[in-house]
């Protein structure tokens, strides 16, 4: 856990003052770069000491292994795991024969800084080498925005108080050593070199690798290029072999003078290309680059951001701990998704290897979201990927005897990686989670083409899952069983709420969307009779509902199971499935994460106001929070029944999840769905904004600490701005269409040009419910 102050909470950067070893690898995550195509680890320069050394490709992957003591119909045989490709960002640097290492002689300052407004790490070091020789580094890195497959890194040394011969090494690197991080020999074996070299090429300040994976059939090419600007004489010379490329430049530097290199890095991939298609992508993109030079990357990234934060920007007035971390979330949100076009977003983006780079359901249910009305492009892009798999995802459902689709659980190309069906493979809410992403980005663009072209796919088929699946039984509703809700502490229950309320609106939306495009849907084999059925579905679909407690069970008869003995569950044994067999968790009332609660917030027009608040009393003392996902979401409802202070601390964690390490697992990579729940918890808790039935709502309420809470969101192409005090909101337009808007139950007509103000009525919650013993929120202040 981060536990030192490394980051002081400023508006706009991430500023590590010193070096702590302990936490490198930590550190190394949150200084992370990416685009959503290539992602960078923030490892030192020089490459080493690292934490976990790492340079990814979206969707360049190795199969391994998945061992099974015993075989199983339908278990997957392989998984994917994301690979380390060629490390380009090296750059080694000798003094006087002596190699630059923290760890050598006297660090006298080193300081990194991430700056959200331009996509820039910068480090500057003063070092003293164990022969007393003192340099001044600096570096500053970025991964493009705007050129998808480049890089650059401008690298500059000088010495102090006395001449100095300098030794620059600029390298691409393959098949890096890389830290176990698997304890089954098979799998460390196959991902073990997982390229093999195909071609090299090295000339004047240029060097080319390009390598293919043994199994997954990914060429990647990676290439090198610099510029070099110093007052003394430089001697350069470039060498290759299968797996290093090394351009080294030596020079002698007078006290004051620099030397300034500036790495330009190209990266592609493709698993049809060939050699010499995949050489010339990545030179061409060399080229586009250094004609750039460092300066037009600057400028282009600045530019970039600019127009991301006129559009996405939350400005919180009141903590700027929350301040700081809200603007690295939607920075790490937009670093996933950019310019991933048409591939998933991994749970953990581009930033660490954890869960193998896997996709899950956190992209439609946490970042799509967010990007929805703050990058629907990307949104958009995400969901084109999920129907690009289409055809594997009908394979899934064929091999459950089921119709239409059935996403993976976790995956990077579309097959299931989960080797654990019961909290993978029937946790069959992905396919509504899914259908709901659809239905939310048609609602807030009118994307025509996006919904005949991916949209209108997507939801027949996961319409037709449902109808497969479910059942209308004797006493008329539609019943869904055996499935495994959000919370992965209960499995194979009957008719959880969640699954059973966001198949219901898929069932819907795939109706909807059907009738608007008959043609197309007619090429689906989509009928009128089909429709009529999925309608007939949605409308007789199961909710139970415990009359005598007078709450939602999570799933049929889970009132009914005894409660977990929390009392007795020491702080050292979270998280529970770590410590305790599924066969225990399984048969209580524990919560892993919200799950009802979830329902509550995603299919809100399904519950009363009174439910909502008895449902949410009711599962607070029950849940755990042993998922990153759950926080983000107590909030919203947490907000929405009047526990402001609550959602407060529920808001703090969420946002602070990677900078201040609450997970201890931040060095595997950043929890971008958690991130992405920081802006859930601002914009849908204390915003209040609903988005059912393709119109905005909003019911706006801070806590104390907070004076002020400004967000915009992207609606039909037009820019919506919410400014929310203690005591009233107004709202905002950019745009020439006039939107119908709701506040607090009340509809009204905004113009652009004319600001519409509302009083914030009062509230009044009841009792603040308690958590499990251990697992409250960390407490940020009380309303």
């Amino acid at each position: 856990m981060i536990t030192h102050p490394a980051f002081p909470p400023e508006p706009w950067v991430i500023r590590e003052r010193g070096l702590d070893l302990s936490v490198l690898a930590q550190s190394e995550s949150v200084f992370a770069l990416s685009n959503g195509h290539l992602g960078l680890r923030g490892n030192l320069d020089e490459g080493e000491p690292h934490g976990l050394p790492g340079t990814y490709l979206n969707s360049v992957f190795e199969f391994r292994p998945l061992p099974y003591a015993e075989a199983g119909y339908g278990y997957p045989e392989t998984g994917q795991s994301i690979i380390d490709v060629t490390n380009g960002k090296l750059i080694r640097l000798l003094v006087e024969d002596e190699p630059f290492d923290v760890r050598y002689g006297e660090l006298r300052s080193h300081e990194r800084v991430l700056s959200l407004r331009d996509g820039v790490l910068r480090r500057t070091v003063d070092w003293v080498s164990p022969s007393g020789r003192r340099m001044q580094i600096s570096s500053a890195r970025l991964v493009s925005f705007t050129q998808r497959a480049s890089a650059a890194i401008a690298y500059e040394v000088r010495p102090v108080d006395a001449p100095l011969y300098i030794v620059l090494q600029s390298e691409l690197v393959a098949n890096e050593q890389m830290p176990t991080t698997s304890a089954d020999p098979r799998a460390a074996a196959a991902l073990e070199s997982p390229l093999r070299p195909e071609q090299r090429t090295a000339y004047d300040a240029h060097a080319r690798l390009v390598h293919s994976t043994r199994a997954s059939g990914r060429r990647v090419g990676v290439a090198m290029d610099h510029t070099v600007d110093c007052p003394a004489n430089v001697r350069t010379s470039v060498e290759c072999s299968p797996d290093t490329a090394r351009f080294t430049l030596t020079t002698r530097l007078a006290p004051g003078q620099s030397l300034r290199v500036v790495k330009f890095l190209a990266y592609g991939w493709s698993s049809v290309r060939s050699i010499p298609a995949i050489s010339a992508q990545v030179e061409a993109a060399l080229t586009l680059a250094r004609q750039s030079g460092w300066e037009g990357l600057l400028a282009e990234q600045r530019q970039y951001l600019d127009d991301y934060w006129a559009r996405a920007d939350v400005d919180v007035d009141g903590d700027p701990q929350v301040q700081q971390a809200v603007r690295y979330a939607l920075f790490q949100v937009l670093q996933a998704s950019a310019r991933a076009e048409r591939r998933p977003i991994p749970a953990k983006g581009l930033t660490g290897p954890g869960y193998d780079g896997h996709a899950f359901w956190d992209t439609e249910s946490y970042v799509l979201p967010t990007l929805t009305y703050t990058t629907p492009h990307a949104a958009a892009d995400a969901l084109r990927w999920r129907r690009r798999t289409l055809p594997t995802a009908r394979k899934g459902a064929r091999q459950l005897t089921l119709d239409g689709a059935t996403f993976a659980w976790r995956t990077i190309n579309g097959d299931e990686s989960s080797g654990y069906w019961p909290a993978g493979t029937a946790a069959l809410h992905i396919n509504a989670d899914v259908a709901d992403a659809v239905i939310r980005l048609i609602q807030a663009t009118g994307d025509e083409a996006f919904e005949r072209e991916a949209g209108l796919p997507l939801l027949v088929e996961t319409a037709r899952l449902w109808a497969s699946l479910g059942c209308q039984h004797a006493d008329g509703a539609f019943r869904i069983d055996g499935v495994t809700g959000p919370d992965e502490y209960s499995a194979l229950a009957n008719n959880n709420v969640y699954t059973n309320l966001m198949a219901q609106r898929n069932l819907r939306g795939a109706a909807e969307v059907a009738k608007r495009h008959p043609d197309e849907a007619a090429g689906l084999k989509v009928t009128g009779d089909e429709i009529a059925a999925w309608a007939r579905a949605a409308d007789a679909m199961f909710v139970p509902y415990d009359e005598k407690l007078g709450v939602h069970p999570q799933a049929e008869h889970f009132t009914d199971l005894a409660v977990w003995d929390f009392a007795h569950t020491r702080p050292d044994q979270y998280p529970m499935l770590l410590h305790f067999p599924y066969l225990q968790l399984y048969r209580k009332q524990v919560v892993k994460q919200a799950d009802l609660v979830m329902a509550l917030y995603k299919r809100g027009d399904a519950f009363t106001a009174d439910e909502k608040a008895r449902d949410f009393a009711y599962y607070e003392p029950l849940t755990v929070r042993d998922s990153s996902l759950s926080a983000s979401i107590q909030a919203v409802i947490a907000a929405e029944v009047g526990h402001l202070d609550l959602a407060y601390d529920y808001l703090g964690e969420a946002a602070r999840m990677d900078l201040d390490d609450l997970e201890h697992n931040t060095r595997d990579g950043l929890h971008i769905a958690s991130l992405a729940g920081a802006w859930i918890a601002l914009v849908a808790g204390f915003g209040g904004m609903r988005d059912s039935g393709g119109s905005l709502m909003f019911a706006p309420r801070l806590p104390a600490p907070l004076a002020r809470l400004t967000f915009s969101v992207l609606w039909h192409g037009q820019r919506l701005c919410v400014n929310v005090t203690r005591t009233d909101a107004t709202y905002s337009l950019e745009g020439d269409d006039p939107v119908e808007l709701t506040h607090h139950g009340r509809s009204f007509r905004l113009t652009a040009g004319q600001p519409v103000t509302h009083p914030i009525p009062p509230v009044e919650p009841g009792p603040r419910p308690s958590q499990p013993p251990g697992r409250e929120p960390g407490r940020r202040g009380s309303a």
